[in-house]
C-alpha cells in the first residue's frame, strides 16, 4: 500500500476506531499495543495508526486539544505554524479587510484552518500529496471545508490573481540532511521567488526564520519577529502595510512595539534593576525603543541588558532586581552562595564564554533553601557576574 492508501485507511471506519482506541496511548507500551492490534487489524494500518497517534502527541504542543482531531506527517508536526501564532496572522490579515488568501506551501494546513477560524476564505497548496491529503482531513475534522481548498500542485505554477492576499511558507529543511535551513535562497522555493509573488498581491506575509539578517530584508516589506511566552517563533514579511518598519510581537498577550529608529542607547553603569528584553525585541534590533520606555541603558555597549535605577512595568522585558555586581570569580561566587544558604540558581549567560551547565556543576549547591538569578555577562568590556532575583 501507497502512503496516500494508507492514510486514507486510517479516515476509513476502522483505521477511526483504532485511533479512538489510541487516542491515550502511551508509547512505552507501543510494542505490546502492535502485538494485540495486529491480531484483529492489517500491521499497515496498526502502525499507520500508531505513527499517527505519536504525531498528535508531539503536536499538542502546537495545536493544543484540536491535536487530538487532527492529521500530521511527521515533516508537519516539524514546520507547521504554532496555532496561537497562526492565529495571530490570520486576525491581523482579516483586520487589514482580507477575504481570501492563497496559501502557498500549506503542508498538513496549520495556517490555512486559522485563517479560516477568522473568516477567510482559503486556496491551500503544497506539492506533496500527503500533506494535502492532511490538509483536507483536518479541514473536515474541523468543519472548515466550506472556506478551505486544497490544491495538489507545484506552488510556483499556482495563478494568484484575484486573491487579497498570498501567504508562503517555503521549507526550511533540508530534504537531504534533515537540518534547518539558514540561507533564504536555499528556501524551497527560494525566498527571492517568494518576495515576487508577493508583489503581485494586494497584502501579503512570508514567513521567515527569526535569524535572517536585517541586511536581506526587503526595503518594501515590514518586518515582525514573534515570540509565544518569551520564546521566539518566526519572522514574517508583510506586504502592503508599513514598509521598511520593524515590529515585534509577544503573544499571548499580543503586546507590539514598532520600532521608531532610534539610536543605540548609551552604556553606564549597573543600577539596581536589570531588563532582559524579550528575544523577538532583541532579533528586531529593538532594544533601543525597549530601553527609551524605561529611562535606561546598556550595560555594555555590545550586550543585550538595559539597567536602571527605577522598576517600571514593561511588556517587553524581564525585570531582576540586582543584588551584587562582581568581577567572574567561580571561588568567590561559591562562598558567596554557600554563605547565603542558596540551593537553588536560575543561570543565565549573554556575552559570556562560560557555559551555564559547566559553572553549576562547579558551584555544587547545596541543600539551601534560598534561590538566586545569576546573570554571567561583561559590564563596559569585563567579565562580570550579576546576582539578583525577579522584580515585582
Amino acid at each position: 500500500m501507497s502512503d496516500l492508501d494508507v492514510f486514507a485507511a486510517l479516515l476509513a471506519p476502522e483505521g477511526q476506531t483504532l485511533l479512538d482506541e489510541l487516542r491515550d496511548h502511551d508509547p512505552a507500551d507501543e510494542l505490546a499495543a502492535a502485538t494485540r492490534l495486529r491480531r484483529d487489524h492489517p500491521a499497515p494500518l496498526v502502525s499507520a495508526a500508531l505513527g499517527q497517534a505519536r504525531l498528535r502527541q508531539r503536536a499538542a504542543a502546537k495545536f493544543g486539544a484540536d491535536a487530538q482531531r487532527m492529521y500530521f506527517t511527521a515533516n508537519g508536526v516539524e514546520q507547521s505554524t504554532r496555532a496561537t501564532v497562526a492565529a495571530h496572522r490570520a486576525n491581523r490579515l482579516a483586520a487589514l479587510g482580507v477575504r481570501s488568501v492563497a496559501d502557498l506551501c500549506c503542508g498538513i494546513g496549520g495556517d490555512a484552518l486559522a485563517l479560516a477560524r477568522a473568516g477567510i476564505r482559503v486556496l491551500a497548496v503544497d506539492r506533496d500529496p500527503l500533506a494535502c491529503a492532511a490538509a483536507r482531513a483536518n479541514a473536515a475534522a474541523l468543519g472548515l471545508t466550506e472556506l478551505i481548498e486544497v490544491r495538489a500542485a507545484d506552488v510556483t505554477e499556482v495563478d494568484t490573481a484575484g486573491w487579497d492576499a498570498v501567504f508562503v511558507d517555503p521549507a526550511r529543511r533540508s530534504k537531504v540532511r534533515g537540518g534547518r535551513i539558514f540561507d533564504p535562497e536555499a528556501y524551497s522555493p527560494p525566498l527571492s521567488w517568494a518576495v515576487e509573488a508577493a508583489r503581485t498581491a494586494p497584502f501579503a506575509a512570508l514567513k521567515i526564520a527569526p535569524g535572517v539578517p536585517h541586511e536581506m530584508l526587503p526595503e518594501d516589506a515590514e518586518a515582525e519577529w514573534i515570540s509565544d511566552r518569551g520564546e521566539v517563533k518566526e519572522a514574517v514579511l508583510w506586504f502592503g502595510t508599513a514598509p521598511g518598519a520593524r515590529r515585534a510581537t509577544l503573544l499571548p498577550a499580543g503586546d507590539s512595539l514598532l520600532g521608531a529608529g532610534l539610536p543605540d542607547p548609551e552604556a553606564g553603569p549597573v543600577g539596581r534593576y536589570l531588563y532582559e528584553p524579550d528575544g523577538a525585541v532583541i532579533r528586531a534590533h529593538l532594544v533601543a525603543e525597549a530601553a527609551a520606555a524605561l529611562d535606561g541603558r546598556l550595560i555594555d555597549p555590545t550586550i543585550a541588558y538595559v539597567t536602571a535605577d527605577a522598576l517600571r512595568p514593561t511588556p517587553y522585558a524581564t525585570a531582576y532586581e540586582i543584588t551584587d555586581v562582581l568581577p567572574f570569580n567561580v571561588k568567590r561566587l561559591k562562598a558567596l552562595l554557600r554563605e547565603r544558604g542558596v540551593g537553588t540558581a536560575v543561570i543565565k549567560k549573554r556575552g559570556s564564554a562560560v557555559e551555564p551547565e559547566e559553572l553549576r556543576k562547579k558551584l555544587k549547591l547545596g541543600g539551601g533553601g534560598n534561590s538566586v538569578t545569576i546573570f554571567l555577562t561583561r559590564v563596559a568590556g569585563a567579565p562580570t557576574m550579576l546576582l539578583g532575583q525577579p522584580a515585582h
